[in-house]
């Protein structure tokens, strides 16, 4: 096992990192200095699994990506701390963002903690961290998400949220057909979310479905509005329903617990055509002379082949990237954007979801 020394409650190298002192010129031309803070599975553990694509947590984003370099992480669980060493060769590793903070001088901060947690991480860090990616949901409370919104336009530090569909090339192909017209008008969005036998609706919808209200969004190139509640979500039980506009477009979406599997799939429907993208779905769908029954048309699929990598981690990263490079870049899932699904859960939760 390697070896790190202790200083105040935290495990530092010997040796100071070159940037903890004064980057200087070099700050924007020299690798870019990532740290990331919460060392459990979005933060690194994930990468241990053989069968998600990679890379799939944000230390993983950072060694793959050639323009950054991982100096640093923070987490207050010690063998959390122990394995990330060990794991990544990393030595400089904290019990808290305070204490990386006054060691290091990080470019990009990642923030992948629990929710309630995100926004005093953010306050400590904003100052002197030009962006800081932060994981979703961006808060468990309007309040806290206001805050890390106000941050950007205080301090003026870029947030990238990881609503991971925005940075999908499958989504991100589905949302280039609705804005090309290939299918004509998006007429209506259906959603299914699945996460778990006994899950409580609340803290699904809250955990997993701001992941797919964002996408919903995001497909449609509009802002979701009207989003009204039909159900119960203070169950482990049954299914509940979420309706609401985006554009033109009806929007549906079904949360359901009591299912022994996962389902996270969005289905477009077009005038000509229809697209079903989600977890392992990707089908595109035209509108043919029926070969069924005659004066009718019916639906074929023209393409269901799975794209090989969706990049999905490797693209957020690199809008960070980007967001630290061009002073003028605006992220692809921004503070905004998250507030604003935060918003729609909590109104549709009446303003508390239980831990």
């Amino acid at each position: 096992m390697k070896k790190s020394n202790e200083t105040n409650g935290a495990n530092t190298t010997e040796e100071t990192l070159p940037h903890a002192q004064d980057a200087g010129a070099d700050r924007y031309n020299g690798p870019i200095q990532v740290a990331v803070v919460g060392l459990g599975r979005i933060g690194s553990m994930l990468e241990q699994d053989e069968r998600r694509e990679k890379p799939c947590t944000h230390v993983g984003a950072i060694l793959a990506n050639p323009e950054c370099k991982l100096v640093a992480g923070a987490d207050n669980d010690p063998e959390r701390r122990l394995d990330f060493v060990d794991r990544w060769d990393c030595l400089s590793v904290f019990t808290d963002v305070h204490s990386l903070l006054k060691a290091v001088k990080p470019d990009i901060l990642c923030i992948a903690t629990h929710p309630d947690s995100h926004a005093e991480i953010a306050a400590a860090a904003a100052r002197t961290v030009p962006v800081l990616v932060c994981e979703k949901p961006i808060a468990h409370t309007m309040l806290d998400a206001r805050r890390i919104v106000q941050l950007t336009e205080r301090y003026g530090t870029r947030i990238v949220v990881n609503h991971e569909r925005r940075y999908s090339d499958d989504y991100i192909e589905a949302r280039q057909a609705v804005e090309d017209g290939r299918y004509g008008e998006l007429l209506s969005i259906r959603c299914n979310l699945y996460f778990g036998r006994t899950t409580r609706l609340d803290r699904m919808l809250m955990h997993d479905g701001t992941h797919i209200l964002d996408a919903a969004a995001f497909l449609a190139g509009r802002k979701l509005r009207r989003a009204r509640l039909h159900g119960r979500l203070r169950t482990r039980k049954g299914t509940a329903y979420v309706v609401a506009s985006a554009g033109n477009a009806d929007v549906l979406m079904e949360i359901g617990a009591g299912r022994d599997h996962l389902n996270f799939e969005i289905e477009l429907s077009f005038e000509r055509g229809r697209i079903r993208v989600g977890n392992g779905v990707r089908e595109y769908w035209q509108s043919v002379e029926s070969p069924h029954y005659e004066g009718y048309r019916s639906l074929v699929c023209t393409d269901s082949t799975p794209l090989p990598e969706t990049g999905y981690f490797r693209n957020m990263l690199q809008d960070a990237v980007k967001c630290f490079r061009e002073p003028d870049h605006k992220p692809v899932s921004s503070a905004k954007d998250a507030r604003s699904a935060v918003n729609h859960i909590l109104n549709l939760t009446r303003f508390r979801v239980s831990p």
